[in-house]
């Protein structure tokens, strides 16, 4: 039978929801394709690859290359960057959001 979970109150568990979170965002899907097709190494890579030289899971460099997904945390980011041989800011525009540990809102739906 399953337990219902506890709740932690340590204040170390609690968000600040006025903390910014910092991401990258793609500068573009046609520059992360070029730069897959010659790394600053000269060499091709695949997205498999890629993925395991900047110890990132696959689907990660998968979205990104479909658009599904903009961006990544920064050390991916960095990862990413590396793995191509490239600085980071060529591939990546850092993008600031707040943070919020708040459920979005649903908001009623009329007919």
């Amino acid at each position: 039978m399953l337990q219902p979970s506890k709740q932690c109150n340590e204040a170390m568990h609690e968000v600040d929801v006025n903390r910014t979170v910092l991401r990258y965002k793609l500068v573009s899907i046609q520059l992360l394709e070029l730069l897959m097709k010659r790394t600053g190494r000269g060499d091709a890579v695949s997205v498999r690859t890629l993925a395991d030289r900047a110890g990132v899971p696959h689907g990660t460099i998968g979205n990104l290359l479909t658009g599904e997904q903009e961006g990544v945390l920064p050390d991916a980011a960095e990862r990413i960057a590396a793995a191509l041989g490239v600085d980071l800011l060529v591939l990546w525009i850092p993008v600031q959001r707040a943070a919020s540990s708040l459920p979005r809102p649903r908001l009623p739906v009329t007919v």
